[in-house]
């Protein structure tokens, strides 16, 4: 049975002709998954107007000067929108970004990435730390085919968090962060005073970023901190908040225990990241402070110890044994509680690693969750995250990741249906022995990004 859109959406009589502009595009014959629905909506058109989609219809629609794309039965669906990665951090361990690379090799490696991720689909990415804003003016001065971007700026926690890339023997622990290559050029702060935090969220917003990412709770790849630990204070995140609040946007936090992730929302913490530790707790208090949660699904993948920033590292494989005992119950705290869940990768390395940590983290996210929850996480959740970023949105005209009139022109058409097949976004049970494949996926026969067309095979 053919469904007709009903929501968002502007209905058309047969034969309805608009004055349309040269730099209009007109879908034909599409299957569209709009990114909030767990359905297709068959045969439909769908008309672009400048970089916004300007109309949807059942029935056709006529469109002087258009550009018409028959879309041959195929999935037109929102651009995939990654809710935390980070395009900067491409080397291998923390210690290797500190030591071995210098700013130069970082910024020229993610270009690369940038465009392969545009490449395989991602026509947003939210940066979850280390990168600021210099990549994402290049991709939007037409320079470089990439992705939106919505930065974090440097990441900010204290003295032996997981935002601490110094070494061990770095003298003067409490002021490391303007001493070591990732303080230097803003990838990392480390901060340990309620004015030191103030000071660097200031700076980062200075540096034009659209949000604030802290670092509140331990983690596993990282050199010095249990992932037990409750880096920073309610007092110290607050600092945060109030800064994010001043400027109209919003912070984002890596927070493990239960906790940190409490401390976190009663603070005004609008998305926690990983929330390994997620229950029911958790997901009444998210509820009552309207936040959201993004989790790196390969946490649970059999491949775990095969990551290079943890088998390399003694401590990192003892703290991945024993956080995977502890966050045994997630997976079945969010098929219950079904929190407002964003995708989320968090892919450290080089684009061939990165593209197979993808797939995967799309094949694990659909077996644990299901097709339709994973990919409103890749499409309209994760564009309701972006957008917390308010007056700091450097993207404010329209929606990020729905089909609705509107909402910004980043669309794909894919030839499948990606609600019973997640394979042809890339999904793959393999990971490090999968084969290698390049950027750009067969499968996908159409990219637009604000209403311009970057790929079309059709």
């Amino acid at each position: 049975m053919k469904n007709a859109l009903r929501f968002s959406v502007i209905a058309l009589s047969c034969g309805a002709v608009f004055s349309a502009s040269a730099s209009s595009t007109l879908f034909t014959n599409v299957d569209i998954f709009n990114g909030t629905k767990n359905k297709l909506y068959e045969d439909h058109y769908v008309l672009v107007e400048n970089n916004l989609i300007k109309a949807i219809s059942a029935k056709p629609i006529e469109a002087a000067d258009a550009l018409v794309i028959n879309g041959e039965g195929k999935t037109l669906m929102p651009g995939l929108i990654e809710g935390h990665g980070h395009l900067l951090l491409n080397a291998g361990t923390l210690n290797d970004h500190e030591n071995n690379r210098t700013i130069e090799e970082l910024a020229s490696r993610a270009t690369v990435n940038a465009n392969a991720v545009f490449q395989s689909g991602f026509t947003t990415w939210r940066d979850a730390g280390g990168l600021n804003t210099g990549l994402r003016k290049t991709i939007d001065s037409g320079m470089l085919e990439g992705p939106r971007l919505y930065t974090s700026g440097a990441f900010i926690g204290p003295t032996g968090s997981h935002a601490d890339f110094s070494n061990l023997t770095t003298p003067n622990q409490h002021l490391n962060g303007p001493q070591t290559s990732m303080g230097r050029n803003n990838v990392s702060v480390n901060t340990d005073t309620v004015g030191e935090i103030k000071a660097a969220a200031r700076q980062n917003f200075k540096q034009g970023n659209s949000q604030l990412k802290i670092m509140s709770s331990g983690g596993v790849a990282s050199s010095f901190d249990p992932w037990q630990l409750n880096a920073m204070s309610a007092e110290e995140i607050g600092a945060a908040v109030e800064v994010a609040d001043a400027y109209g946007s919003y912070v984002m936090s890596h927070a493990y225990s239960k906790k940190a992730i409490l401390r976190n929302l009663d603070a005004g913490v609008k998305t926690i990241e990983h929330g390994f530790m997620f229950d029911g707790e958790i997901n009444k208090k998210m509820k009552e402070k309207g936040a959201y949660i993004t989790t790196n699904m390969t946490a649970f993948s059999p491949y775990l110890s095969q990551i290079e920033a943890i088998n390399s590292n003694p401590a990192s494989k003892r703290k991945a044994e024993s956080a995977t005992k502890a966050f045994k119950n997630y997976i079945s705290n969010v098929k219950k509680y079904q929190p407002k869940w964003g995708f989320h990768t968090d892919c450290v390395g080089d684009v061939t690693s990165c593209i197979k940590q993808t797939d995967h983290t799309i094949y694990l996210a659909g077996k644990e969750l299901g097709n339709f929850y994973t990919l409103k996480g890749m499409t309209s959740v994760n564009g309701e995250i972006v957008k917390l970023s308010g007056v700091m949105d450097p993207y404010p005209e329209g929606k990020l990741g729905v089909v609705e009139v509107g909402a910004y022109a980043d669309l794909l058409v894919v030839d499948g249906n990606p609600l019973e097949d997640l394979s042809v976004l890339g999904a793959n049970e393999k990971w490090f022995d999968a084969k290698e494949r390049a950027p750009a996926l067969d499968t996908i026969k159409v990219i637009m990004k604000d209403g311009k067309i970057y790929k079309n095979t059709l």
